[in-house]
């Protein structure tokens, strides 16, 4: 009994010489300021390593049970954040008519829950540096008020006011970031290596699937404008169905489930400051920036993109939901075999994806003129899947070439970019649009009979310029991991190497030795 003690300080001390060896393998040779910031992180996260050894020694880590329920919770209130966000544009035209403004002014109820991801981030960074519970509490009240705030606007007047219905839009889309930007946290603080691209999926992906919900359900909804604020009421009520569990989730594990795992994460200032000097997190900002960006501005746009060439709603609504579906079909394969897979093949995979990106986004220009289903059909299919597929991994690898930065601020620094300029990107392209037609009713109709590359109302050049900015930014990822360019050493300074190290020194306890 005697030796117990003796062998978990030993054991400590091989997990310390491990963190050691990590921190002293110079990144690369002209980045001593970058080199001094990610030590200084790795001590201060050491330190609380061994804070923590005299309770929980290397070998005496588990997962448990409860982590499933916080995890459902992520997931309800990801699939309600982004079919609020939706909600007005699926029925554009009968929301335009019952509140009596032009459907440009509706499609702000889009953009505007996109902007407000942007100005509430520095909080949500805040937030999530003291973990998920907090935010996904804040998600779950913003939520529930803001809901209620747009029901109430539907019902001021005979015709409702627009601003009171905006203000509730913008209060939902400032709770979207508190769930959007946690699942890398979560996942951090609850799963192992074994399971956290498929966490990050789970929770990451339900965030389209809502949006593709409430472009199928709503317009069943609200099939004439008087139907309006029955649809939003209805939306309101499951909203705060799945938002009162926020309160009761679990905000911790007893025990942490790996060696990279600490009960304090880095301190927030010290991860900011690595982030700024590390070209990894930069070569993966700008791609994930541009790309959810672009995703967005097409999944919103993708009727107004459609219809001048002949396509009907039906065969718009089939094209998103091909886009959305095939592409949660792919990534739910995918990430757990990722996930079985060691080392993870992030880069490989980030490798293969992001081109497969740019190359949709390209042969995209040629697909509505065709003015036929196969091609628009086969390229949203292909888009959806690579795009689905490459934002699990991405955030895991994000985490991994930042570590020991705390995972919160790096995830939610790229989403903020993702939906700043998804915001963005729909001015734009809705600026390049062709002249020719006031409303999305009369574009679909003089599509039916029309002609040519660009008939009135068309995307053409929003489509050409969504294209050359998705393919001018594929060497930023294509570079990750290139040693010539001193991208090499990051990720495998991650954590995944110092839960090896632990595993190597004292083993950990596997997914099947589950505390409850």
């Amino acid at each position: 009994m005697d030796d117990v003690p003796l062998q978990q300080h030993r054991a400590g001390e091989k997990m310390a010489d491990a963190h050691e060896v990590l921190s002293d393998t110079p990144l690369r040779d002209d980045s001593r300021d970058e080199d001094s910031i990610r030590q200084n992180a790795r001590a201060e996260h050491d330190a609380h390593d061994h804070h923590h050894d005299h309770r929980h020694a290397p070998g005496h880590y588990r997962v448990y049970k409860r982590r499933w329920f916080g995890l459902v919770q992520l997931v309800l209130l990801n699939i309600i954040a982004s079919w609020n966000w939706l909600t007005f544009a699926a029925v554009s035209s009968d929301s335009a008519q019952y509140f009596r403004v032009s459907e440009s002014t509706i499609n702000w109820l889009s953009t505007a829950f996109l902007f407000a991801f942007v100005v509430i981030s520095p909080v949500v960074i805040l937030t999530l540096h003291h973990g998920p519970k907090p935010a996904i509490m804040i998600a779950g009240i913003l939520t529930l008020v803001g809901n209620w705030v747009r029901y109430a606007g539907t019902r001021a007047g005979s015709h409702g006011y627009f601003g009171v219905v905006m203000f509730g839009q913008i209060l939902i889309g400032l709770g979207q970031p508190f769930v959007l930007a946690a699942p890398t946290r979560y996942s951090d603080l609850w799963f192992t290596e074994r399971g956290r691209i498929s966490a990050t999926a789970l929770a990451s992906l339900a965030n389209p699937f809502g949006g593709a919900l409430g472009q199928l359900i709503d317009p069943f909804w609200a099939t004439k404008p008087s139907e309006v604020p029955n649809m939003v009421l209805y939306t309101a009520i499951i909203s705060t169905i799945a938002a009162l569990p926020s309160f009761f989730i679990p905000a911790r594990p007893p025990t942490p489930p790996s060696a990279s795992t600490t009960p304090k994460p880095t301190p927030l200032g010290t991860s900011l400051r690595a982030l700024a000097i590390n070209p990894s997190f930069w070569l993966i900002l700008i791609p994930f920036g541009v790309y959810v960006g672009f995703f967005n501005a097409f999944s919103t746009l993708l009727n107004q993109i459609l219809y001048p060439y002949g396509f009907t709603e039906t065969d718009a609504g089939i094209c998103g939901a091909l886009l959305i579906f095939v592409g949660l079909a792919f990534s739910a394969i995918l990430s757990p075999v990722l996930d079985r897979r060691h080392p993870k093949p992030y880069l490989h995979t980030i490798k293969i994806l992001c081109p497969v990106v740019g190359v949709c986004y390209l042969a995209f220009i040629w697909a509505p003129p065709t003015r036929s289903l196969g091609a628009p059909y086969a390229i949203s299919s292909l888009l959806g899947a690579s795009s689905f597929a490459l934002v699990p991994v991405v955030l895991e690898y994000l985490v991994e070439a930042t570590w020991p930065a705390s995972p919160e601020a790096g995830s939610v620094l790229c989403w903020a970019a993702g939906q700043l300029l998804g915001g963005v990107f729909i001015v734009i392209m809705n600026a390049l649009k062709e002249p020719g037609c006031a409303s999305t009713k009369e574009c679909q109709d003089i599509g039916e009979h029309s002609t040519g590359w660009k008939p009135p109302g068309s995307m053409w050049r929003a489509l050409i310029f969504q294209a050359v900015v998705a393919v001018a930014v594929l060497p930023a990822p294509l570079l990750l991991g290139v040693r010539r360019f001193g991208l090499g050493a990051g990720h495998r300074k991650g954590r995944m190497e110092v839960e090896d190290a632990d595993e190597r020194g004292a083993g950990v306890v596997g997914e099947e030795d589950e505390g409850t």
